[in-house]
């Protein structure tokens, strides 16, 4: 029986105009320039400044852009998936309200949370709708305003994360191209090492959870770095072997923008050089759900038709995965 295979045709992206650099963060905590780059690879990142805008502004912005790229219009969409940790509300989904500003009045659509690892997560998801046969166009959107989350006092967390929004159209392969290969791993993080602490149904929002600061991001860096440098290499290498390619045969690799340090050691694990591996950490920082379709953009025009392309990500969870693909987009 032939199997149908779901493969990018579009890509789009939102990023705010405003730019916080290192420079800047150093007017609000106690940081500097030199030790952010040399630990992080970061040099500045995007902030949504404007208080009127959130999540789904910036996820529909990219989804406008995927349409217009792709020359099609929003009615033809049939389902859209987006991946954030900020929605703009606990309900109804920021996919739902995006689903309104751009007019996909036939596509249904929802959320998807798996934190840095949630772009993933709705690729492969979005991907077995197109297998199946359920849906022809599906909509991936990765977006998060990061800054909604962080104190900008607590140095260890404010400097890491920017806001952004990238998204691609999924639709059927007519070759070999697409999506070939998925795999994905969770741990529960039982010691809360990266979460935010109030909000939920466990702690609501309280006086004393605003005055305690429990609605921020919060991280063991330490136990996260040493969690993801393993899963994002071991995740990467590991759908490498299953797909018997070698590192010559892959193209580019396209790792979630955390820390360059992980990115570094995912490519000497995979044995890919660094001229393979896609880093824009510089400029954006960690835009959680956006960074892999950012990279998909930033990237396009060096793309070639049938290139080989392992996309892998480690997020909070903990969640990590790593998805091997052959650009179709000519």
């Amino acid at each position: 029986m032939e199997v149908k295979r779901a493969k990018i045709t579009a890509v789009g992206h939102y990023l705010p105009e405003h730019r916080m650099t290192n420079h800047d963060l150093e007017k609000l905590v106690d940081t500097n320039d030199e030790w952010i780059r040399t630990r992080t690879g970061i040099e500045e990142r995007r902030i949504l400044k404007d208080p009127d805008k959130a999540t789904a502004f910036m996820g529909t912005e990219a989804a406008k852009e995927v349409l217009e790229n792709r020359g099609i219009s929003a009615e033809e969409i049939d389902l859209i998936i987006l991946a954030t940790v900020t929605p703009d509300y606990f309900f109804p989904a920021t996919a739902c309200l995006v689903q309104k500003n751009i007019g996909a009045k036939n596509a249904f659509a929802f959320d998807l949370s798996a934190a840095c690892s949630g772009f993933l997560y709705a690729l492969s998801t979005g991907s077995m709708y197109i297998e199946s046969g359920r849906a022809q166009k599906v909509l991936v959107i990765g977006t998060d305003k990061m800054s909604s989350i962080l104190n900008y006092e607590d140095r260890s967390t404010c400097i890491l994360f920017g806001d952004g929004a990238g998204a691609v159209l999924l639709e059927e392969s007519d070759d070999e191209t697409g999506l070939i290969d998925q795999k994905h791993y969770v741990e529960g993080d039982s010691d809360c090492a990266l979460y935010q602490p109030a909000g939920g149904s466990l702690n609501p929002a309280t006086p004393e959870t605003v005055e305690k600061g429990l609605h921020y991001l919060k991280q063991d860096g330490r136990a996260v770095f040493k969690k993801a440098t393993m899963g994002m290499a071991d995740v990467s290498l590991e759908i490498m072997k299953i797909n018997n390619l070698d590192p010559e045969d892959v193209a580019w690799l396209v790792p979630h923008q955390a820390n360059l340090r992980i990115i570094d050691a995912t490519a000497r694990r995979m044995g890919v050089s660094s001229e393979k591996v896609m880093v824009n950490i510089n400029k954006y920082g960690n835009t959680t759900a956006g960074t892999i379709p950012l990279c998909l953009y930033d990237w396009q025009e060096k793309l070639n038709y049938g290139d080989n392309l392992i996309l892998a990500a480690f997020g909070g969870g903990f969640t990590w995965g790593a998805i091997y693909l052959k650009w179709g987009t000519k």
